[in-house]
């Protein structure tokens, strides 16, 4: 079959630089002037494992659309749906939780963190604050994957494991039953850049040290004022490679760009100076999106309906597949 790649993007927060550098542009780039099946949705089934706050969810939900489409990503060219609108998917986890072996699951990452922690603190139950959500993570990430026989997997490290298991429920379903199901691939770009934040640490909601990504003008500018430095006076020579501004702005400059500010670092740019260039660079490439997201965040209807026509299409594969699963575990009309 045709490579086919597919992108979840968890609906808890509102983007920002880090999520922009290391996932929306390559993404969308990756979708320009190639023939590959795309599919990108909105994981909000994934998102209430952790986040308990229904106007977060909602809230994110619609900003996280608002991005990706402001950024480029082509409805028309890809399949951009949210998660929760094709039942199929709860369905296929479950005839999945009937073929997946509890072993599996007990080795999961986020699992045994949190089971590690437990012990660590000394609790007396190792599963204390475990949700089965939580556990059967990875098989609700199966189902998304396997449903629409997705090839190819972007994703970080931590989440190449949860690819493998699903190779492994394929495996399993297929061979129980009959074949089925592909066995994706995870893709790790080692190229993508990791942002450093505000304090220096990865950029990362957790962190508190994230810039988002479609402030005004104004407010960009003062994140980016904030960004933590060294007490180099103007004059003193730098080094780029120790500082989270320079970081940042190789992230969004050409090798040229780059290059010409690693020669001004050398000659002893201000600190002040060197914030207004990466403030200048990132605005000529983030500015040009802004006026489309906040036309987008002013209009949900039009959201709802590109997600909608988005569903569409992705329950035409779906309802075809999960009829080929129900035939394969004996759930079929007693007519036939």
């Amino acid at each position: 079959m045709n490579k086919r790649v597919l992108t979840g993007i968890t609906t808890t927060g509102i983007p920002h630089l880090g999520n922009y550098v290391g996932a929306i542009r390559p993404a969308v780039q990756s979708t320009e002037g190639n023939s590959d099946d795309a599919y990108f949705f909105l994981a909000d089934y994934h998102g209430i494992i952790k986040c308990h706050d229904p106007e977060q969810i909602h809230e994110s939900t619609l900003a996280i659309a608002a991005t990706w489409l402001a950024c480029g990503l082509d409805p028309e060219r890809v399949t951009f749906y949210r998660q929760s609108d094709i039942p199929e998917i709860p369905e296929l986890t479950w005839v999945f939780h009937c073929a997946c072996a509890k072993g599996l699951m007990n080795r999961a990452h986020a699992y045994k963190a949190a089971v590690d922690a437990n012990n660590a603190e000394g609790n007396t139950d190792p599963d204390h604050g475990v949700s089965m959500g939580l556990f059967s993570y990875p098989i609700l990430m199966a189902a998304d994957i396997l449903l629409f026989n997705a090839t190819h997997i972007p994703v970080g490290r931590d989440q190449i494991q949860h690819v493998e298991m699903a190779r492994d429920i394929a495996g399993r379903f297929n061979h129980r039953y009959r074949d089925i199901f592909v066995f994706p691939e995870a893709v790790v770009d080692e190229q993508t850049a990791l942002l450093t934040g505000l304090d220096g640490r990865k950029m990362s909601k957790s962190y508190g040290n994230t810039i988002p990504l479609f402030d005004s003008e104004k407010k960009l500018r003062k994140a980016i004022m904030k960004i933590v430095t060294n007490s180099q006076q103007p004059g003193e020579p730098k080094d780029p490679d120790d500082s989270t501004v320079f970081d940042i702005y190789r992230a969004f400059a050409s090798k040229e760009q780059s290059n010409e500010m690693r020669q001004r670092y050398a000659d002893g740019i201000a600190w002040g100076e060197a914030k207004q260039a990466l403030f200048e660079l990132i605005n000529a490439e983030i500015g040009p999106f802004r006026e489309r997201y906040e036309a987008l965040m002013s209009n949900p209807q039009e959201v709802e309906m590109i997600l909608q026509r988005g569903a569409e299409k992705a329950r035409d594969e779906a309802r075809g597949r999960i009829a080929a699963v129900r035939e394969a575990i004996g759930i079929r009309s007693l007519g036939a």
